[in-house]
This record gives structure tokens, sequence and C-alpha cells, in this order.
């Protein structure tokens, strides 16, 4: 069975994009949301394998969400997306417990790298 990711952008654009790649490579999308506070509620309905996060959101941002599902699941496995330039919150996003970023625009095989590598 494929493993079961959540995926977290407030871009619908950005988490089709996402989904098409996770499901093309056999994995299982079990949930998506648009903030950081619809994350935290996600991953607690659905203990997702890896939760790819946006960094920049509305409502509650994705360093903040990390932080909080880490509380919840010191285990975790999250995974940050980013803009180019973000390199001060991309640190942030590591000490606070991100497994590894991915850098918008996707390439589909350094999504699934960073997937196979957080999951191990």
């Amino acid at each position: 069975m494929g493993k079961r990711i959540l995926i977290v952008d407030d871009a619908a654009f950005m988490r089709m994009m996402i989904k098409d790649i996770l499901s093309k490579n056999g994995f299982e999308v079990v949930g998506e949301a648009a903030d950081g506070a619809q994350a935290i509620e996600k991953f607690k309905e659905t203990s997702p394998d890896l939760v790819t996060m946006d960094i920049t959101m509305p409502e509650m941002d994705g360093i903040t969400a990390l932080k909080e599902i880490k509380k919840i699941d010191g285990s975790a496995k999250v995974i940050m997306c980013s803009a180019m330039g973000q390199q001060a919150m991309v640190i942030d996003a590591i000490q606070a417990g991100a497994k590894d970023f991915i850098v918008k625009p996707f390439q589909s095989d350094r999504v699934i790298e960073a997937i196979q590598k957080a999951i191990g």
C-alpha cells in the first residue's frame, strides 16, 4: 500500500500539482488543507505518513502549523514547500523539525526524492 500523504497549500493549483505527482508515483493523498489551522485538524483526522506544507499561508503559516503538528506527534514527518528566496524561513522550518524542503515550482523527481528520503 502506498504511503499516506496530507497536502497543505493555500493555492488549489499547487495542491493539484503535488497530488498529481504523488498519485502517479503510488502515494495516497489522504487529505488537503488550505492553511495551517486546517492542516492541524486534517493531521489529527488522517494521521498521514507525511505532510507537504507550504510556508506562506493565510490564517496560520506553515512553520507555526509544523510546530503544532510536532506537539501532537513528535515523530511526524513534514516536508516544507517554499518559493525561491525564503532561505531564512526554510532554516526556521528545519530547526522546527521539518525533514526537508522542496522549492516551487515543483520538479516531480525532487518531490519524490524528498518524500522517499523523509519516509525512509
